[in-house]
């Protein structure tokens, strides 16, 4: 399998260059395979349902065809996954895929641990580091760190924006040592971002340095995400019927957004055969995609604050592989776009406590809000003509601009998976003001709240960013 530039589709490189380098740095392009091969029938809708690990097997190996073998690949997996994604329903429509089961409590779990056993791989018989520059809006950095922390020949630099993340991500990323560190920014996560991609196209430090990305701009860190939507749809594609009386029914994913990674994996996911009709790209009031979808005009902006921080992103690098897969028009047919702001985040995990039982994190508590307002009626208002008014969080778009799934959910034929992308109690205070509850911690995660604070500050100003990381990384 060969990888493309989402900026010059001329330029063509390994799976392992893409692996390594992140991103193209002469261009600044990102990376995306030649092809996206769909996965055997035979498998996918076998009974019973293959297992996490026999899915995330199939799926990797034409990605990585050629330059790794089947049973180096299923060792990477077997290592990368002591963990899977459970799937929880909480009303006869509506499924959460849980997934923050892994060490750290978050999604970016399956995609951090996977994209570590990968460059470790190929990173095997170098005598220079391999500089990993990361920029994180919450739970990325951490992952990151985690699944990074001890391996040699490896070194790791987490980029934040300083008091824009929550008191336990923080602690989760500015405590680690070793081979792994982290930089408070002053600033927002579009300038820690913008940091570390100036440093990807910078030659003269390319030529001290080898530097590589591990946010979702690396193609090795998207790939692994697939994963679960594929293993996610085809267990409610099985219970489905069942549960909610509808026969075949159409699945809708509801996608929590931000950097939109996350959303381009569930993309390839549907590409490679799992069973989703669609999407709905949730967002807070940091909507660039919504409003991409609406208008046609993609218009990056600066971030704003939100209480779902991970998804404070203004200028979503992942838009260039979405627009590299699809038009707006094509995208059209697959997405719907809708975002909320703090006060409806906060009704949300209130409602979805109250009716459901189920305590959830502010990122998930959009997409709950999204799915449950799509199939109470706001898909029916924008079949009818009905607008939300400028400037007001809702589903956006007109009648003509609806996804090729919208009289399922008008007809009640559909159902939703919910991507629930971190643990409730990262998030405790919030969670607790709405529903009165204070979440559980797991174990793992009350451990770091002891640990000693390790992160040094930096400026948004890339010179003196780049003076760091010459005076610092070897």
């Amino acid at each position: 399998m060969m990888y493309r530039d989402t900026r010059d589709a001329s330029r063509k490189v390994s799976f392992k260059t893409a692996v390594l380098q992140g991103m193209d740095p002469e261009t600044g392009g990102l990376y995306i395979p030649m092809e996206i091969p769909e996965l055997p029938r035979s498998f996918l809708f076998r009974n019973p349902a293959p297992s996490f690990r026999d899915i995330a097997f199939e799926a990797a190996k034409p990605f990585v065809s050629g330059e790794i073998s089947d049973g180096e690949l299923m060792a990477i997996i077997a290592d990368a996954y002591p963990f899977i994604a459970p799937v929880a329903p909480i009303d006869p429509t509506t499924y959460v895929l849980e997934l923050f089961h892994g060490p750290t409590c978050a999604f970016k779990d399956f995609g951090a641990r996977f994209m570590a056993r990968m460059m470790a791989h190929f990173n095997r018989g170098e005598d220079k580091t391999l500089h990993i520059l990361v920029a994180t809006s919450g739970d990325t950095g951490s992952a990151v760190g985690s699944a990074f922390h001890g391996v040699s020949g490896i070194d790791v630099t987490i980029l934040y924006p300083a008091g824009k993340i929550s008191r336990l991500q923080e602690k989760q990323l500015s405590t680690f040592d070793g081979n792994v560190r982290a930089l408070s920014v002053s600033g927002t996560f579009d300038d820690c971002q913008k940091l570390v991609k100036t440093a990807f196209t910078d030659e003269a430090l390319r030529g001290k340095l080898r530097l590589s990305s591990a946010n979702s701009i690396n193609i090795s860190r998207l790939l692994p995400q697939s994963f679960y939507y594929i293993y996610g749809s085809l267990l409610i594609r099985e219970r489905g019927p069942y549960d909610s009386k509808i026969e075949n029914p159409s699945l809708i994913v509801t996608v929590p957004s931000g950097n939109f990674g996350n959303l381009t994996s569930g993309l390839m996911a549907r590409k490679m055969g799992a069973p989703i009709r669609g999407f709905i790209a949730a967002t807070n009031s940091n909507h660039t995609i919504p409003d991409w979808l609406e208008t046609g005009d993609y218009k990056a902006r600066p971030s704003v604050s939100t209480l779902s921080n991970a998804m404070d992103v203004g200028a979503p690098s992942n838009y260039e592989r979405m627009q590299a897969m699809y038009s707006v028009e094509e995208a059209r047919r697959l997405i719907a776009g809708y975002w909320l702001d703090d006060a409806g985040t906060m009704d949300a995990i209130r409602s979805c406590h109250a009716r459901t039982g189920y305590i959830i994190d502010p990122h998930g508590a959009v997409a709950w809000k999204a799915w449950d307002d799509v199939r109470s009626g706001a898909m029916a208002d924008m079949l009818a003509g009905k607008k939300v008014s400028s400037g007001m969080p809702g589903l956006r778009g007109k009648a003509s601009q609806a996804p090729e799934w919208a009289q399922d959910c008008v007809d009640r034929k559909c159902i939703g998976m919910i991507l629930e992308t971190a643990h409730p109690s990262k998030f405790g205070e919030t969670v607790k003001e709405a529903t009165g509850r204070d979440p559980s911690i797991p174990e793992r995660l009350e451990k770091v709240l002891s640990l000693p604070d390790r992160s040094q500050p930096m400026t948004n100003d890339y010179a003196k960013f780049r003076e760091w990381i010459v005076d610092n990384l070897r």
